[in-house]
């Protein structure tokens, strides 16, 4: 299910907007609704004050009420505006009314009990089809001769309700309005803020393999979008840099898987163009022997390259001592040493605990060896220190030929460098340098090579010394 941050952005805006303004509409319908009813109850009692005062004004004890003598126009014209009053004795029974009525007034049995006992009582009810408002005003308050009687002083309700009826159909048009509004404006706003982002895409869609070198611009100095177009231009500049790094080693293993077969291939078809005696079918056969040896050297370099750079070179670690296992790569390459009258010494007065994969590690020391060999000049020397400098385990090789060129320290570690002038032409695939970095780096190693202030050249390894691991976080990394 696809779901569209355009919809998303308006329902939840829309609906957000709508809770706030029913709410609000709510709020203020419920605060008009209890001024109004003060209104109507303040007018009530004022009203019942002035005419408690005049039902009991004269000293012969008759009752009348104070009130204008209206015609009937003008009774029809304030008929919003009319307050009904009638006097009750304690038996329920009318003793006076205002002129206006042409009727008693509905009377509540209990709020006339609770007026007769001297309390203020109100009470609502219907009168000719129209809901009224009462106050029960006991006149017993006026003095003792009055105190079974009860003012009843009523308003109708019509006013109020009409009000209060527009005032519903205003906050619910206001609401559907708003409604509305947000939807549309929330709607229109999701349009705008995803426009960039498909100009991004549609930027993003053009660069393929043969313009990995252009970069996205649109929106770049937007502050939302800034991050996002830089990211993805970092993205760009990794997949470039790994694309020319792939078409690059690509065309120098081709280069080098070419040579071996041009020249195994070569001398088997010289070998096959007449009879030869068995001497030269036999160096036929062991030059071809060589040339295949060097392809499964080169072949085993790539796979080993090939897995680290997919990511599953994961080193099966183990705890051992690094002098152990530079010892036995000496013993592997003494007898190339000796050919050439080179000395290899070991210098690791201590234990050196670490934790790796004993092949892989193997491996880098034989590299670093089998490298220091080559370039070392008859008669030289190889030093190799094991060590551990603040906690990290440090592996030196070192040599005694030509060093490295200045600006070289790097490039040498890239693959098929066998270029340094400084170092002479030297057979081999080129790739031994480039594994050794490989190997330090999934042990999360470093490697760094540069040329020593007495002469030739030093590589030092860098691992993180071993810790001690419980048998389940072995078998784990296992």
């Amino acid at each position: 299910m696809i779901r569209s941050f355009r919809a998303q952005l308006a329902s939840r805006f829309t609906a957000a907007m709508a809770l706030a303004v029913f709410v609000i509409a709510v709020c203020g319908y419920l605060a008009l609704t209890a001024v109004l009813d003060r209104q109507i109850e303040a007018s009530l009692f004022s009203i019942a004050s002035i005419q408690a005062a005049a039902v009991t004004d004269d000293p012969s004890g008759e009752m009348h009420l104070h009130e204008w003598d209206l015609t009937p126009e003008e009774a029809a014209s304030l008929h919003d505006m009319n307050r009904y009053v009638q006097v009750w004795n304690d038996a329920g029974e009318s003793l006076v009314r205002s002129g206006s009525l042409t009727r008693d007034l509905p009377l509540d049995t209990i709020s006339l009990a609770r007026a007769i006992e001297g309390a203020i009582a109100w009470d609502e009810d219907v009168l000719d089809g129209v809901e009224v408002r009462s106050l029960y005003y006991p006149l017993g308050r006026m003095g003792p001769a009055h105190a079974p009687h009860v003012l009843q002083v009523a308003a109708p309700l019509e006013a109020r309700d009409r009000t209060l009826s527009l005032v519903r159909y205003f906050l619910a048009g206001t609401l559907i309005l708003v409604t509305g509004a947000t939807l549309l404006g929330s709607w229109w706003l999701g349009n705008r803020a995803i426009v960039p982002v498909h100009e991004i895409i549609d930027q993003t869609e053009e660069i393929g393999a043969g313009t990995l070198g252009r970069r996205i611009g649109a929106h770049a100095d937007i502050q939302e979008y800034e991050r996002l177009v830089r990211v993805l231009n970092t993205m760009l500049d990794r997949i470039d840099s790994s694309f020319e790094a792939q078409r690059r080693f690509t065309a120098d293993a081709s280069h080098e898987l070419r040579s071996p077969l041009t020249a195994l291939r070569g001398e088997l078809e010289l070998a096959l163009r007449r009879d030869r005696p068995p001497e030269e079918y036999r160096r036929v056969i062991e030059s071809a022997l060589e040339e295949t040896e060097r392809l499964s050297d080169l072949a085993a370099d790539l796979l080993t390259l090939a897995r680290s750079d997919s990511g599953v070179m994961r080193p099966r670690l183990a705890e051992l001592d690094l002098r152990e296992l530079a010892a036995d790569s000496i013993d592997r390459i003494r007898s190339q040493a000796d050919a050439k009258s080179i000395a290899i010494n070991l210098n690791a007065p201590l234990p050196t605990s670490v934790s790796c994969d004993p092949g892989l590690l193997g491996r880098l020391i034989w590299n670093l060896l089998d490298n220091a060999v080559k370039f070392t000049t008859p008669g030289g020397r190889v030093e190799v220190d094991v060590g551990s400098i603040d906690g990290t385990v440090v592996l030196d090789v070192s040599d005694t030929g030509p060093g490295i060129r200045e600006g070289a320290e790097s490039k040498i570690f890239e693959r098929f460098q066998r270029e340094d002038p400084s170092r002479g032409s030297i057979e081999g695939t080129g790739l031994g340098l480039a594994i050794v970095k490989a190997i330090a780096e999934a042990h999360e190693g470093t490697v760094a090579a540069n040329t020593r202030p007495t002469g030739g050249a030093r590589f030092r390894v860098k691992l993180p010394q071993a810790t001690r691991h419980s048998e389940s976080e072995r078998a784990q990394t296992a």
